[in-house]
């Protein structure tokens, strides 16, 4: 009777313990399993990490020993996160990555995507208490970047090493129940021993419920990141729970821009994160096509007037006032504003075809850049003013594309198996950004919200591109140009239903 009250007792505390104990995100955290050498959490708000030790026997067989940073979720929700080993000690089934489980019992259901000490990587799950843990083994090894999706009782996971695209492993028909404790684990596969993982870049998303398209109307909530360049370190500015879209990064380097599902225009101060309509008069129906010239000092917008046939480009000065019209009929989406702000480029569809055009700033007759069968989308100018980059259908796969001011000698720049839209080029002239959709979830012609995408980079003067974002979004995420005026960051909109 004793032994029983004492591990009721236990048990007790460790239920209080782990429910007063909130990190970062998460609700609360504690060791997983019995007898475990005490671990840690800790979030450290600055960077945006979560230090994570934990000891125990392994995550493996019929139960397990290590601690979780977890939070209650219910339905569909993604989880990722960059997770790495801290210190060059290595047991080789030390575990550090993501976890979904039914409770917090130590033999526990379960499924996690999970990094072993040795570079393993691997989706594994236990199907019901107790029962003998299985696993499905990546081709890949030391993955970095680790993701858990779950779709009903269907778990998919998605593995890379940071810069590559994901590897893809799938397990269905694992019932955890629709309440679930998700989060971060480390294990260190010794009961005597704390190991420490560090978990950067870590985001819980609830996704659109059904399959998104080209129509689908966007109504989740928006994050606003910002991305540093350099490292892949990814910060949270500005949350709401409805659309805000494509972010324009202003030239003094202190604003950013952007659009809300209503069709208004806002400048977003990154020193106080306060948030200023900007006036547009009764051109209110803005997209998420919207420039601002070299110089800083004006705003092209892309509007829409039924009227006229949908989006019309529009001018204004940057802080506001009454928009000058610049293209006479629609469709008309602005993506380009030359150097020297004389001409601005834009996707138009005329006869049933979308080709890039050219109009001068002040208004005048277009002209038209490109004439191949099939979509020509995204112009921009290069800040030397010599090439326009945009992307195109015309090799049979949405791909990155340039050409001269005049619309000669076209070339292709990306030539692979995603589709890529919208090339940004940092205002040094060095680099390229650009959003890539995978092709087994959209097809080439169509940039929709709400899927798996990546931002990826590649040097101005040609080389591999390389993931620096991984990210649930697509549509409005980075349309437009967002580089910081330095070079080092970039802006862009993630998605996700804001509880």
């Amino acid at each position: 009777m004793k032994q029983q009250l004492a591990i009721f007792l236990l048990l007790f505390s460790f239920s209080a313990y782990c429910q007063q104990n909130p990190v970062g995100i998460f609700d609360g955290h504690g060791d997983i399993g019995s007898h475990v050498k005490p671990g840690s959490a800790t979030f450290i708000p600055e960077t945006g990490q979560y230090v994570i030790s934990g000891a125990g026997y392994n995550v493996w067989a019929d139960h397990d020993e290590f601690q979780f940073v977890w939070k209650k979720m219910k339905g569909d929700f993604i989880i990722s996160a960059r997770a790495e080993f801290l210190g060059t000690w290595v047991n080789y089934h030390r575990k550090v990555g993501v976890m979904v489980r039914k409770s917090l019992d130590g033999n526990s259901a379960h499924v996690n995507a999970v990094e072993h000490g040795d570079g393993l990587t691997s989706l594994q799950f236990r199907r019901t208490a107790g029962a003998q843990t299985e696993e499905i083994k990546s081709k890949l090894t030391k993955a970095n970047i680790i993701q858990l999706e779950r779709k009903g009782n269907q778990y998919i996971m998605r593995a890379a090493v940071y810069g590559e695209p994901f590897i893809t492993d799938t397990i269905s028909n694992i019932d955890l129940g629709d309440e679930v404790y998700v989060g971060l684990f480390v294990g260190s596969h010794n009961s005597d021993i704390l190991e420490t993982g560090v978990f950067s870049n870590v985001r819980l998303t609830v996704p659109f419920k059904g399959i998104a398209d080209q129509n689908t109307e966007m109504t989740l909530g928006s994050n606003l990141e910002l991305l540093e360049i350099a490292s892949g370190k990814r910060d949270i500015i500005y949350t709401v729970p409805y659309s805000i879209q494509a972010p324009n990064w202003m030239t003094d380097g202190g604003s950013l821009i952007f659009n809300d599902f209503k069709g208004l225009i806002y400048r977003f101060d990154l020193a106080s994160k306060t948030v200023s309509p900007i006036n547009t008069g009764t051109i209110n129906k803005n997209n998420n096509d919207h420039v601002i010239s070299f110089d800083g000092s004006m705003l092209g917008l892309s509007s829409n007037v039924q009227s006229l046939g949908g989006s019309i480009i529009y001018t204004v000065p940057v802080g506001g006032g009454t928009p000058k019209q610049i293209t006479p009929r629609g469709p008309s989406y602005l993506h380009g504003w030359s150097p020297d702000g004389n001409s601005l480029v834009f996707c138009g569809e005329r006869n049933g075809e979308f080709d890039v055009y050219k109009i001068p700033a002040a208004g005048g007759n277009e002209i038209r850049l490109t004439d191949t069968k099939g979509l020509d989308d995204g112009p921009e100018y290069t800040p030397d003013g010599k090439y326009i980059y945009f992307n195109s259908v015309r090799s049979g796969s949405m791909q990155i594309w340039r050409m001269k001011p005049d619309g000669k000698d076209p070339e292709q720049v990306t030539n692979d198996e995603f589709n890529n839209w919208f090339a940004h080029i940092s205002p040094d002239g060095k680099w390229i950004v650009f959003i890539s959709f995978l092709k087994e979830e959209v097809q080439p012609g169509i940039h929709p919200p709400y899927k798996n995408v990546y931002i990826r980079l590649m040097p101005f003067s040609g080389g591999p591109a390389k993931v620096i974002a991984y990210f649930y979004g697509g549509q409005g995420s980075i349309n437009t140009p967002s580089w910081s005026p330095d070079s080092k960051r970039i802006a862009f909109i993630s998605n996700s239903v804001i509880r």
